[in-house]
C-alpha cells in the first residue's frame, strides 16, 4: 500500500467514525486485528455490534469506493467478524459498509451501507 493510500484510508476511517458518532453509534474500537484481516471500525449501535468497512477514493475513474468489496473481501470480512464476535462474546452483529468519495474543495460524500454482508 502507498503512502498516499495510507493517508487516505486513516482520514476516510476518521470521517466514518466522527459520521457514525453522529448517528448514535458508540465507537469500540479501531483497526481490530483478527487472523482474517483487519476490521476498520467496530461499533456499537441498540445493543448490536457493528463490524464497518470503510472504503475511500478521490477518483471515479475505477468506480465508487464501495465496488472494492470484492466476493473476496467479503469472505474475508465475515470470517474477521465471524472471529471477532467468537473471542468478544458478541451475541447480536452485523457488518455495515461506508463508502466514502473525496474531490477536492468538497465535503465528503458518504454513502452507509447497512447489513451489508451476512
Amino acid at each position: 500500500m502507498t503512502k498516499h493510500n495510507r493517508k487516505l484510508g486513516v482520514w476516510g476511517e476518521s470521517v466514518a467514525a466522527r459520521y457514525l458518532e453522529s448517528r448514535g453509534y458508540r465507537m469500540v474500537m479501531r483497526n481490530a486485528r483478527t487472523p482474517y484481516g483487519e476490521i476498520d471500525l467496530v461499533t456499537e449501535k441498540d445493543g448490536i455490534t457493528v463490524f464497518v468497512e470503510v472504503k475511500t477514493r478521490t477518483h471515479t475513474s475505477l468506480g465508487p469506493p464501495e465496488l472494492a468489496i470484492t466476493p473476496r473481501k467479503q469472505a474475508h470480512m465475515l470470517a474477521a467478524g465471524e472471529h471477532y464476535a467468537q473471542e468478544h462474546d458478541v451475541q447480536h452483529w452485523q457488518i455495515d459498509v461506508l463508502a466514502i468519495s473525496k474531490r477536492a474543495g468538497d465535503p465528503p460524500d458518504i454513502m452507509h451501507f447497512e447489513q451489508a454482508l451476512g
